[in-house]
């Protein structure tokens, strides 16, 4: 049996959750970089994993404003993919069928969204908002944040200094992005949305990681998880090492999850 008929059929077995975990590998064929992929363009063979802190950014704001920025730009410009618009059908399959269905993204993009998934958590915040660092203010942590599009930021493009960092129109403190930074905790802001992930990972019937390193807190917590109760755990990674107790199905997910879809008859929009 190949790999998609081997996804699909579990798929098509399940009748409790199905529980789909994304890394930076669904949107590489979108044109975005992943962070520790070996693809040539990988962030973190280019930059150090500090910049993306709290500490770096309370020492030097106009300088992770300026990071984050010239990222931003190709993350927001990205157009979604056929993995995306698959896994969005799939979503739609399973709650054709009465069955459940939850998508957790570790990607601050807005590619699954925009391929309409609508089962998301973006358990690392998201690239289209921005939130104030002041964590008193009503835009700051634990739930407030403002939508990216809705701050100014000619005066701090033309002049990228600390006096000119965005500012809170609330409060008047630096805004930073709305992301989940490397020295901060899954439970710092709502939007996270950490402890439905941790029910969802008790809960699932059936988990897919897709594109992800397995490097990272949330895709630990949920193999883990689904490792203690005996759940099928299917890692789709061109690239990446077998993991025990998971079947790696070593395709691109940009064609491997179009040919579930069609298995199973889940009509793509796209």
């Amino acid at each position: 049996m190949d790999a998609a008929a081997r996804l699909a059929d579990s798929i098509a077995r399940t009748e409790g959750l199905f529980l789909v975990v994304t890394g930076a590998g669904v949107s590489l064929a979108s044109g975005i970089p992943t962070f520790r992929g070996t693809d040539p363009g990988a962030v973190w063979k280019r930059d150090v994993t500090e910049l993306g802190t709290v500490r770096y950014f309370f020492e030097d704001p106009a300088g992770s404003w300026t990071w984050y920025l010239a990222r931003f730009e190709k993350v927001l410009a990205a157009r979604p993919n056929p993995a995306h618009f698959a896994l969005a059908a799939l979503e739609a399959w399973q709650a054709a069928r009465g069955r459940d269905f939850l998508l957790v993204t570790q990607n601050i993009d807005t590619l699954h969204e925009a391929s309409g998934s609508k089962a998301l958590v973006k358990v690392h915040g998201s690239a289209d908002r921005v939130r104030c660092s002041s964590e008193g203010c009503r835009l700051g942590a634990p739930s407030g944040s403002i939508p990216r599009s809705a701050v100014d930021l000619a005066k701090f493009l033309a002049d990228p200094r600390r006096e000119s960092v965005p500012r809170c129109p609330e409060c008047g403190e630096f805004l930073r992005q709305h992301v989940l930074w490397f020295d901060e905790i899954y439970m710092g802001h709502r939007d996270y949305q950490w402890r439905r992930v941790l029910r969802a990972a008790d809960e699932a019937e059936l988990v897919l990681f897709v594109g992800t390193s397995m490097a990272v807190g949330v895709t630990e917590q949920v193999l883990s998880c689904a490792l203690e109760r005996g759940v099928p755990v299917f890692c789709v990674d061109p690239g990446g090492a077998p993991v025990s107790g998971t079947a790696l199905l070593r395709e691109p997910a940009e064609m491997l999850l179009p040919a579930v879809c069609e298995r199973l008859g889940a009509a793509l929009t796209s």
